[in-house]
């Protein structure tokens, strides 16, 4: 695995420190910190005084409307702490934990790209995204909070280039169009709060049916 460049930010590990991220982002943060040492060991400080006051945790790149809603995020349910699991293939212990030790039942999105939703409540979807060496994911926006843990392969689009390990967390400001690497297949995690907002026909009148 290359270098982890793209980390949780310290308000999301202070809020699953504290027990108060809901359960789709809480399994993508442990799956991340099951992979990074770095995130690993900033979570064990969290943990270590209690997790931090989210005002004061939040890092100067983090910009005011993804803050707000990361602490929009904390007034939802909490996901309940859970055993450690061991890992299998590119799925991390907390993965596939949550696949209970089964292979993804991969379900068509189109242009070759398929998903397999792990859990979608009134907190939010988490979902395995597979998107074919050198595809796409159809241009969209958010209609709120997006983190994705790359798991194998990578994708770049408008902010950089995700590898295996690192994260990405949006907003509503964020339009972008994600293509996976030439290298390999790419799975992601991915974690949403509310529906994405495709920009072309087709993808728009499919969304109510493909729960994405």
């Amino acid at each position: 695995m290359t270098a982890i460049r793209h980390h949780t930010p310290d308000p999301l590990l202070a809020a699953y420190a504290s027990g108060n991220l809901p359960h789709p982002f809480a399994l993508v943060v442990a799956a991340h910190v099951s992979l990074c040492l770095d995130c690993r060991a900033a979570l064990e400080a969290h943990q270590a005084v209690g997790g931090l006051v989210l005002e004061s945790a939040a890092p100067a790149h983090l910009s005011d409307g993804l803050k707000a809603r990361v602490i929009d995020l904390l007034d939802r349910p909490a996901a309940p702490a859970e055993a450690p699991h061991a890992g299998h293939g590119p799925y991390p212990g907390p993965v596939a934990e949550a696949l209970h030790g089964k292979p993804p039942r991969w379900r068509r999105l189109g242009g070759g790209a398929r998903q397999h939703i792990l859990s979608a409540t009134a907190s939010g979807t988490v979902r395995l995204l597979y998107i074919p060496a050198g595809g796409a994911v159809p241009d969209h926006g958010h209609n709120g909070l997006e983190m994705t843990l790359v798991l194998q392969g990578s994708f770049s689009d408008e902010t950089g280039t995700f590898g295996v390990g690192d994260v990405q967390v949006v907003d509503e400001d964020l339009h972008h169009l994600p293509v996976a690497g030439n290298e390999a297949p790419c799975i992601c995690l991915a974690a949403t709060d509310m529906p994405l907002r495709f920009n072309a026909l087709i993808p728009r009148l499919l969304q109510p049916l493909l729960r994405i």
